[in-house]
């Protein structure tokens, strides 16, 4: 690893080059629990070029020299899925106030080093120079205490939220369906909310 890191804020066309690079990480590091997501790259860039196409979308990007070792997205929620979304108009939520911050993804090698506070805070710079947004928030899968392929020494990232100033909303649910390691189909995982309210 190199000093060389940087962290950069890039939305729309400029993106395309980064596609390919971006896909084979999040296939990568979304095997990892909780995910253990069982990635398909060609899904994999049809997906990412959602952030390619929206103006109002970011990629936070890690950089390390011309390498790519860590991204995070977010758009605004009125672009999302409609199943992100339908927890939040089923609770009176107005899909403009709220910014979502998709997913982030690490290099197992450069974590450590203070980037997901940094990507936290670039996504949520982005959402601040757009304007109009009274909430920000992503959610993240719940998996069962007792999953076999939970490592022994695995810690949740609930206190690094907290720290960022984001609150868990059980209220907040959804589901989302992909394929496990080891399954042979696609089966809904539960999906909880956080969100932090900007003053």
């Amino acid at each position: 690893m190199t000093k060389d890191i940087r962290i950069e804020r890039w939305s729309g066309a400029a993106l395309e080059k980064f596609i390919p690079e971006l896909a084979r990480l999040r296939i990568e590091v979304f095997r990892d629990f909780p995910y253990l997501y069982d990635g398909d790259y060609e899904y994999e860039k049809k997906y990412l070029q959602t952030y390619v196409n929206n103006p109002d979308s970011v990629i936070v990007l890690a950089l390390d020299g011309n390498k790519v070792v860590g991204a995070s997205t977010a758009l605004p929620m009125k672009f999302e899925t409609n199943e992100l979304k339908k927890p939040f108009i089923e609770h009176g939520y107005n899909l403009d106030d709220v910014f979502y911050c998709s997913e982030s993804v690490l290099n197992k090698d450069y974590r450590g080093l203070g980037i997901g506070v940094r990507f936290f805070e670039q996504r949520e710079a982005h959402a601040l120079d757009l304007g109009g947004f009274k909430h920000i928030t992503f959610c993240c899968v719940e998996r069962p205490v007792d999953h076999p392929r939970r490592p022994a020494d695995y810690v949740p990232l609930d206190r690094f939220w907290n720290k960022r100033g984001y609150v868990k909303h059980p209220e907040l649910r959804t589901e989302y369906v992909w394929k496990d390691l080891d399954d042979s189909d696609e089966t809904p995982k539960p999906m909880t909310f956080w969100l932090k309210h900007e003053s």
